[in-house]
């Protein structure tokens, strides 16, 4: 039997243009999720195009929102982060609040989407909704990660916190890197 109440998890959380083309609501966001005992496994500023942000929403295609979503994604810089903890979907899915902000407001206040959220458009963050579409996501966000390497070589070191966190590049790293397969 495990010590581990719940299984170590990844999932993927972006940080949307909206809140980016703000310095100060984004480092509030990044610190309100080391409070909430997240783990920064990787970390990447970028710029989606107009292709592919389509590509990435691919499954709303023939939603009405898809135009308006697409054009908003690719509009500015986002923050992306590989986030790690147990149970880090559904502890992620939690702190970002409900979709639609007026609903995370009223059910969910404290929650991102609830105090950054200014549309259902511009919520203010994404996040993976199950280890399958984890998967999927953080190998379009970051492709050369290899989740099963993770697990294989880096899990451990994180489930017992063997590691320190690099403010200028919001990652953790392994405190002994040497002993761990790079």
């Amino acid at each position: 039997m495990s010590k581990f109440l719940a299984p170590f998890e990844l999932t993927l959380a972006i940080i949307k243009p909206d809140v980016c083309r703000n310095p100060c609501s984004l480092q509030l966001i990044r610190q309100i999720i080391l409070e909430n005992n997240f783990y920064f496994v990787d970390t990447r500023i970028t710029r989606l195009n107009k292709l592919e942000a389509e590509k990435f929403y691919v499954e709303h295609k023939n939603k009405f929102f898809f135009n308006r979503l697409v054009t908003f994604m690719s509009s500015g810089l986002m923050s992306v982060h590989i986030l790690g903890r147990e149970n880090s979907i559904k502890a992620w899915r939690e702190l970002m609040g409900p979709t639609h902000v007026y609903k995370a407001q009223y059910e969910a206040p404290n929650s991102l989407r609830a105090r950054f959220g200014l549309t259902d458009t511009r919520n203010a963050t994404h996040g993976s909704d199950s280890p399958d579409t984890a998967r999927r996501e953080i190998s379009f966000f970051f492709p050369d990660f290899n989740m099963d390497d993770f697990y294989k070589y880096h899990e451990e070191a994180f489930r017992n916190n063997e590691v320190v966190f690099d403010p200028e590049r919001w990652v953790h790293k392994i405190k002994d890197a040497k002993a761990q397969k790079i």
